[in-house]
Parts: structure tokens; C-alpha cells; sequence
């Protein structure tokens, strides 16, 4: 309901367990999924690693939403390919945004968790050194990658960079295929990892 009242969305299937919201996903290939953590049969993480997960050919955008602010779960969530993580207290016009956000490539983590998320990165960050790019990124490219790990949407980049959208959306593409990220939150948490995020993200 809260969907379906918003300008420019449409929710063109719902599931009643998390199994069958794959298989629904599959067949209708909407532009965003919407998961639960806990779901029926098979949970928000699982369902989520099935549609846009590593090793998917042709990955959906996801948004997972939950009342479990726990730091295990959002860090599970985006290493499973989530573009954006919800608390179901965010309310209908960030839940909108959200949306909108994957639906246009973007992310968008629930305020209050990107400190936490930034800390659950620093736990989890594989031993070693994080694996860097054959080619270098330029200037430009490290000043968006920036802006990517601390949340900015292409708008907002294009602004506070003075370039235009399409101009932001060739730079991340770049990114993304020097970094072998299929994402952006792949991008940011490359970011992370390298200690290239700059200030915690808003």
C-alpha cells in the first residue's frame, strides 16, 4: 500500500515466502526486489545472494528491509549484493527513496547504521592488503569514489562536482569495471577497505 501510492512506482508482485519471491523475481524481473531478513523458506540474505549475488549473470536490484538493526545483517545483506538497507521504522518517503535509489543504480543505507557498517567493514576486511585495480583510478574517478562510499547519489556528485549526471554515471562505470564491482556498494566498500572513504558517510 505504502508503495503503491507513490508517484512512479508500482509493485508488480508479491510473495508470501521467501522461495517463492525468487522464483516470482525470476519470472518478472522487476526493477527492484524488496526482502525481508526473515522470510519463510528462504531468508532475505539467501533470496538476495540468488538474484544479485556473485555468479549472477544478470543481477536484480534488491533493497532488504527489516526491524533487526543488527550489524551482522546489514554487512550480510550488501556482501550479498543489496543495494540498500532498510529499518521498517524508515518510514514510507525513505522507503520510496530507497526505491527510486536502486531502481537508478544508486544506494541508500539507512541513516544511523553507516557508522556501524563502516566498523562491521573494518572486522570483516580480509587479511592483507585490499587487491587493487591493474590500472590506477584517475583524480576525478578518486574524488567520486569519495562521494559513492559516503552515500552520494549522481545528482548530488554532479553537483558538488560541477559535472553533469551522465558525466557521474560514465566515471562510476569506470570505476566499477576497473574494481570488478558490480555495484555500488561494491564501490564503496572497495573504498572502505582501502581506507579511501574519506569522512563517515551521512
Amino acid at each position: 500500500m505504502i508503495l503503491d501510492a507513490q508517484p512512479g512506482i508500482e509493485v508488480v508482485g508479491q510473495a508470501a515466502d521467501g522461495r517463492e519471491a525468487v522464483a516470482l523475481a525470476r519470472r518478472l524481473r522487476p526493477d527492484v526486489c524488496l526482502f525481508d531478513i526473515r522470510m519463510p523458506g528462504t531468508d532475505g540474505i539467501e533470496a538476495t545472494r540468488l538474484l544479485a549475488g556473485p555468479g549472477v549473470e544478470d543481477p536484480l536490484a534488491v533493497v532488504v528491509i527489516t526491524v533487526f538493526d543488527l550489524d551482522e545483517y546489514v554487512y550480510a545483506a550488501l556482501r550479498a549484493g543489496a543495494r540498500g538497507f532498510l529499518l521498517k521504522d524508515a518510514g514510507a518517503d525513505l522507503l520510496a527513496q530507497a526505491v527510486r535509489a536502486a531502481a537508478a543504480g544508486d544506494a541508500l543505507i539507512a541513516p544511523g547504521v553507516t557508522r556501524r557498517l563502516l566498523d562491521a567493514f573494518a572486522r570483516n576486511r580480509p587479511a592483507g592488503p585490499p587487491e587493487q585495480p591493474a590500472e590506477a583510478l584517475t583524480d576525478r574517478e578518486e574524488q567520486i569514489l569519495r562521494a559513492v562510499a559516503r552515500g552520494r547519489t549522481n545528482d548530488e556528485i554532479a553537483r558538488e562536482t560541477y559535472i553533469a549526471v551522465s558525466t557521474v554515471k560514465t566515471h562510476i562505470a569506470g570505476i566499477m569495471a576497473k574494481l570488478g564491482a558490480r555495484n555500488r556498494v561494491e564501490v564503496a566498500m572497495w573504498a572502505y577497505e582501502t581506507g579511501r572513504a574519506g569522512n563517515t558517510p551521512r
